[in-house]
């Protein structure tokens, strides 16, 4: 009897599987659709994943090409920053003339520019988002978003400036003058617009001082007073 029941079970059960409505072939305005609203409602994943099968289905209509942008976004969205990058770049290939690509080349810089880390670790994502603004304000100087990305621009050398800082300051706590001196220079050559020049320039002075090099070293001075008057390091320079 109990043989039987099981049985029967799985008979329902496959019968059930096979009457169940399948999944219709949508349209690609339809697929679209489907994702955008899955998009609105935060279901990221989902509707990534069906841009990427308007992709699939119909890659020759006009909603593939938007699919593939609206994709990125999904992904971005979701914090899934690696695909979002691999989308845009694949639409920025193959749609170099489209109306959106400024949009493209400054998402892309906004995938890498959420990936930035503390001062204490390594750069070399903040390098990649400095780029990636760099080539939106060299191509599309007057759109909307070379406007955000020099913002973005601003803040990025900020941070990497502060990296040169950190580093600075550890080597002349070790008493490796040279090395503390190379990483102040950095800061004071590129960096000049940053909030750390000030500081920057005193590290020199007093790099400069230890090491008895004189002249090198009332210059400096020299600079920060005249440029940073009222700064704490230009007082602290003057004890020196």
């Amino acid at each position: 009897m109990k043989k039987y029941v099981a049985l029967l079970s799985c008979v329902l059960a496959l019968s059930a599987c096979s009457s169940a409505p399948k999944d219709e072939h949508l349209s690609a305005e339809a697929l679209y659709n489907r994702a955008y609203k899955q998009l609105n409602k935060t279901s990221y994943a989902k509707a990534a994943a069906n841009f990427e099968k308007v992709e699939l289905e119909h890659p020759y209509s006009k909603w593939a090409t938007k699919a593939k942008l609206m994709g990125a976004y999904a992904y971005y969205k979701d914090q899934k920053y690696d695909d979002a990058i691999i989308s845009l770049e694949r639409f920025i290939k193959y749609h170099p003339g489209n109306q959106d690509i400024a949009y493209a080349y400054y998402m892309r810089g906004l995938c890498y520019y959420e990936q930035i880390v503390g001062i204490e670790k390594d750069q070399g994502i903040t390098r990649q988002a400095q780029d990636a603004f760099n080539q939106v304000i060299i191509r599309f100087p007057d759109s909307e978003y070379a406007k955000d990305a020099r913002l973005k621009m601003d803040l990025i050398k900020d941070h990497l400036a502060g990296q040169e800082m950190e580093v600075g300051r550890f080597y002349l706590n070790q008493k490796n003058y040279l090395s503390a001196l190379n990483r102040f220079s950095e800061v004071v050559n590129n960096y000049q617009t940053t909030g750390h020049i000030e500081e920057a320039l005193y590290r020199q002075a007093e790099v400069y001082k230890t090491l008895g090099l004189n002249k090198e070293f009332q210059d400096v001075v020299k600079v920060l007073a005249h440029n940073y008057p009222d700064s704490k390091w230009n007082k602290r320079a003057q004890k020196l």
